[in-house]
């Protein structure tokens, strides 16, 4: 038992060393473009499907509140929270358009729309994103594998270098609490 825990920390440690080297320049990209997205007093939208709904909640949740710093509360929302919402677009037009429904009424030209997908695959992830970019939003995605259908309508893909879902998971919430701890430390400290 403990050399199979032993072997899923060191299965995480060598998926974050390759995060660490493929994807730093863009997360530094992401944290900039968010940094000057709020400076000009846009926001962010963040969805995801599952364990990845949770991320984006977690993500919205150390904007709104704060990460480490105490500061003014930063505009985030997630699109999975309301479940009046998700169940009555769910209901009249359907799984697909839960997320792209709400980008059609929230997003604005020069907001930052984030889409979370493991499999970089997920429908309504990518029709949300689709919308936003047409509506003149900043499309960023976290995503896993060879990043799917979604690379191709976000204008910075996140691409976790993974098959595993559960390390490609971490590596969200590691590259979400280092984007926080960036804009943060960017827009708040001299």
């Amino acid at each position: 038992m403990q050399e199979l825990i032993k072997g899923q920390f060191a299965d995480h440690i060598t998926a974050m060393q390759a995060v660490a080297e493929l994807l730093s320049p863009i997360v530094a990209d992401t944290v900039e473009t968010i940094c000057t997205a709020m400076t000009a007093g846009r926001k962010i939208l963040v969805m995801g499907n599952g364990g990845s709904a949770a991320d984006a909640q977690h993500f919205a949740a150390e904007f709104i509140g704060r990460f480490k710093l105490e500061r003014p509360s930063l505009p985030a929302i997630a699109l999975t929270t309301d479940s009046s919402i998700l169940t009555a677009i769910g209901n009249d037009y359907g799984y697909d358009a839960v997320f792209s429904r709400q980008v059609e009424g929230l997003a604005a030209a020069g907001d930052i729309v984030i889409g979370i997908s493991t499999s970089g695959n997920s429908p309504n992830v990518l029709a949300a994103l689709k919308l936003a970019r047409e509506k003149g939003c900043i499309t960023v995605s976290l995503l896993g594998r060879d990043g799917g259908s979604i690379k191709a309508v976000s204008d910075i893909p996140i691409i976790v270098p993974s098959n595993d879902t559960p390390r490609i998971q971490e590596a969200h919430i590691l590259i979400i609490h280092i984007i926080c701890d960036l804009v943060e430390r960017r827009l708040f400290t001299h």
